[in-house]
């Protein structure tokens, strides 16, 4: 999609709601770009640092850009859902055993989709960022029908994150992102919105594939981890030199090994892959032996 930077100070308002380390770094930027956006969190400490100027997360220029938001009155935290005329959803999508396997927790999203309820009204878009399994942008179409919410005129989409910690204030705006709405409209309007703060492209697809699509990218780079640190265990036992080993293979023009080491970091490669395996037991062995592989590497 071709993208177009609006002129003067747009008039939507924007409610985000989790301030984590993707929700309170798009307030920052959203602010930064002139919309009138209200944070959400339901811890009161992490409110009252926020409207003090402070964050509670480590991210470069982060707090430039929240106290310069604080300043210019163009943002403020809250403990409870603000009127607005989009809402975008960061919580917490971690994941919690259940008897012999791993499944995600919802319940953030599921509280966020009930609270919100009682604000939205015709018109209003939501977007999911938070990562979830396939099927939880219907889940929150669901929850607003069943409270009562007539959701024929609300646009809701999903649109993952895809910033890297420690560059999020920069990727937030030049990485390309996935958006899938629930139909078409939900797809072009959310689209739209980003078009006034991205500079990546926009790609447009439907809800369960650019929810698929998060997933997929992280599992993509567990499996490729779990090969090379598999290879490396296999290395040992047989006395070969395993750095050496890659680096002659990596001379194949079509051979690209990475390194391999104790495991995987960050917030995400480690819980993604799960999301999948959940709803796939029986298809998704691959992709679960990777990321037994990588939980049991530090052993």
């Amino acid at each position: 999609m071709k993208k177009s930077y609006i002129n003067g100070s747009p008039k939507e308002r924007v409610c985000v709601i989790g301030l984590g380390y993707i929700g309170l770094p798009t307030c920052g930027l959203l602010a930064s770009k002139g919309f009138s956006v209200e944070g959400v969190d339901i811890n009161r400490k992490v409110v009252k640092t926020i409207n003090s100027g402070g964050v509670h997360i480590v991210e470069p220029k982060l707090e430039k850009y929240i106290q310069k938001a604080i300043k210019t009155k163009k943002f403020r935290a809250h403990t409870e859902i603000q009127e607005s005329d989009i809402y975008i959803i960061c919580v917490p999508t971690p994941f919690k055993k259940r008897g012999k396997t791993l499944q995600p927790d919802l319940n953030y999203v599921k509280s966020a989709a009930n609270s919100l309820s009682k604000k939205i009204k015709k018109g209003n878009m939501v977007i999911i960022e938070s990562t979830s399994p396939v099927g939880t942008t219907e889940l929150i179409q669901d929850i607003f029908e069943n409270n009562g919410v007539d959701t024929s005129e609300i646009f809701i989409s999903y649109c993952p994150e895809r910033v890297l910690p420690g560059k999020i204030m920069e990727e937030l705006v030049t990485n390309d992102r996935v958006i899938g709405g629930l139909n078409k409209k939900s797809t072009d309007k959310t689209a739209n919105f980003y078009s006034k703060f991205v500079s990546g492209n926009l790609l447009k697809t439907d809800s369960k594939t650019a929810e698929m699509c998060k997933l997929v990218e992280n599992s993509f780079r567990d499996v490729n981890i779990a090969f090379a640190n598999e290879l490396s265990i296999i290395c040992e036992k047989n006395n070969i030199n395993t750095w050496e080993l890659i680096k002659l293979a990596n001379k194949h023009p079509r051979v690209n090994i990475l390194q391999p080491g104790i495991g995987v970091g960050g917030h995400c490669i480690s819980v993604d892959p799960w999301f999948i395996v959940s709803k796939n037991p029986k298809d998704a062995r691959l992709i679960e032996r990777a990321r037994k592989t990588n939980d049991e590497k530090p052993k």
